[in-house]
């Protein structure tokens, strides 16, 4: 029996573009979150993630329930910057490639 409540370490870190990583990977919080939100189980994302432990990904899920207001507005932050990088990529480029782009993501969402 335990006589003492476990705690489990996660270690997250933020990387040279302030992305949180998870453990000694490269993977991003927010892939871990997304999958989780969209009904993955926990097995299905350490498939998914080889590089992370299973217990790393509960551990991430664990975070997250418990801190979940503060990653949740991190996410939005990290959608926010990533929809304005692609908006701003789109507008550099000349109208071939936005056409070539609206193709390629037309046939990906088919």
């Amino acid at each position: 029996m335990i006589e003492t409540p476990a705690t489990i370490p996660i270690r997250l870190w933020k990387d040279d573009h302030e992305k949180i990583r998870i453990g000694g990977t490269r993977v991003l919080l927010e892939l871990v979150i997304h999958a989780f939100n969209q009904g993955e189980m926990p097995e299905a994302i350490q498939d998914s993630y080889p590089t992370l432990s299973l217990a790393e990904v509960y551990a991430v899920i664990a975070c997250y329930l418990t801190h979940r207001a503060e990653v949740d507005s991190y996410m939005r932050e990290a959608d926010a910057i990533a929809r304005r990088i692609q908006q701003e990529a789109e507008v550099a480029y000349g109208p071939e490639v936005r056409a070539l782009h609206a193709r390629l993501r037309g046939l990906r969402d088919k």
